[in-house]
């Protein structure tokens, strides 16, 4: 046995079967870890709305979709590096880890002076966010049978529904009647908070302690191709034709690079994302839904806001209130899914039935832009509740078909 495995072996404290957490102490990881969500949750919503303001007070809208992309790419890749994290480390240390550097890249934001020192902050944010989510749903996934699981999703409804009513809100607020900085700067108190409540609660967690090999060259190469893909996207037809070997240059390389990403993967010994998982039929099922429920909800909490100034003539703080639907009604969604899981046999019904009447809404959309807003916020409620409806059946089903680590 190797050293490691048997410096780690002391650590182990399995939850055993005969002693679960009992629901008050579950309810308490919960509340531990909710503040955190809510600071996770809170950021995807209060940036989209100030998100114009932003690109006036620095004269580059250009380059504003970068305080969106540098958040997503390095929240991506670091996301299963946490999860192996606190396989060696232990939940509650990289939890605490997460929180820190979220509340550190909101100070580099606030202070920005600049897109690219904005974005860096973004950047630093993400590599903090990027813990937070997941985290989260490990340590449910270890406080919670996979039977109950469903059951807790009302608590997180709780948390999405606060966050998506009150970071489209203050979000404009503070974009019209005071600086957007203050959207950064709020991160920094309830960061604080959220350390010290997750420090208290997940003392109570039980460990499941496995050494892990990460792979951090896979992690290097995934962000760096979708970087220049990004570069190739947002450049083209703008900066350089479309035709440009530039353009040519910057898609070549993000091929040659997602090329090495799958050599990586297929050659180290604990790759970044371990293929063999995908082989399972519910991993890639639940995988590609959620995918494509996080990508619609992302695009249209990133671009409404711009749709709502610029088509409906709406302000800042107004955009907000009108961002407001979209993000909440996903929470019912959520909740209704999550209770079909525990209660009925053929739960993928609700989803799939919510995702056909979202299909419907978002084609009027997309046909009718100048619909009248009264529309358009009816048309994208539906789209969030049909968007809402796959996440918890993707993530519990995903969770029960593969290990525990």
């Amino acid at each position: 046995m190797s050293d490691l495995q048997t410096q780690a072996r002391p650590e182990v404290r399995p939850i055993q079967a005969d002693a679960p957490l009992s629901h008050a102490e579950v309810r308490q990881v919960i509340v531990g870890i909710g503040l955190a969500m809510f600071l996770a949750a809170l950021n995807q919503t209060i940036v989209a709305t100030a998100l114009p303001t932003i690109g006036r007070d620095f004269d580059d809208f250009e380059n504003l979709p970068w305080v969106i992309n540098a958040y997503l790419l390095t929240s991506t890749a670091v996301a299963p590096l946490y999860g192996k994290l606190s396989d060696i480390h232990g939940r509650r240390a990289m939890m605490l880890a997460a929180i820190a550097l979220f509340t550190a890249g909101s100070v580099m934001c606030a202070v920005a002076g600049n897109m690219v020192v904005l974005s860096l902050g973004r950047a630093l944010q993400g590599i903090g966010g990027g813990g937070i989510m997941p985290l989260a749903q490990i340590i449910i996934a270890d406080a919670i049978t996979p039977r109950e699981r469903g059951r807790y999703q009302a608590y997180i409804g709780v948390i999405w529904v606060g966050a998506g009513i009150a970071g489209p809100v203050f979000g404009g607020l503070f974009a019209d009647h005071l600086h957007w900085s203050v959207i950064f700067w709020l991160n920094v108190p309830l960061g604080l908070i959220g350390a010290a409540m997750s420090s208290a609660a997940l003392k109570r967690l039980p460990r499941h302690d496995r050494p892990h090999r990460l792979d951090l060259i896979g992690a290097v190469l995934i962000v760096a191709s979708a970087v220049t893909l990004l570069l190739a996207l947002a450049w083209g037809g703008t900066r350089y034709p479309w035709l440009s070997r530039e353009i040519a240059f910057l898609l070549l390389g993000a091929v040659a690079i997602a090329a090495l990403f799958g050599w990586r993967l297929m050659r180290a010994p604990e790759p970044f994302l371990p293929l063999p998982i995908l082989a399972n039929p519910v991993v890639r099922a639940g995988t590609v839904a959620s995918a494509c429920a996080v990508g619609v909800a992302l695009a249209l909490t990133v671009y409404l806001p711009l749709y709502f100034q610029v088509v409906h003539k709406l302000s800042a703080s107004t955009s907000g209130l009108a961002l407001i639907p979209l993000v909440v009604i996903s929470t019912p969604g959520s909740i209704l899914s999550g209770r079909a899981l525990s209660l009925m046999r053929h739960y993928k019904r609700v989803p799939l039935t919510a995702l056909v009447f979202a299909i419907a809404a978002m084609a009027l959309v997309a046909w009718w832009p100048a619909a009248p807003l009264w529309l358009v916020v009816i048309a994208l409620s539906i789209v969030s509740f049909g968007c809402g409806s796959t996440y918890p059946v993707s993530t519990v089903c995903v969770q029960n078909a593969v290990a525990p680590h």
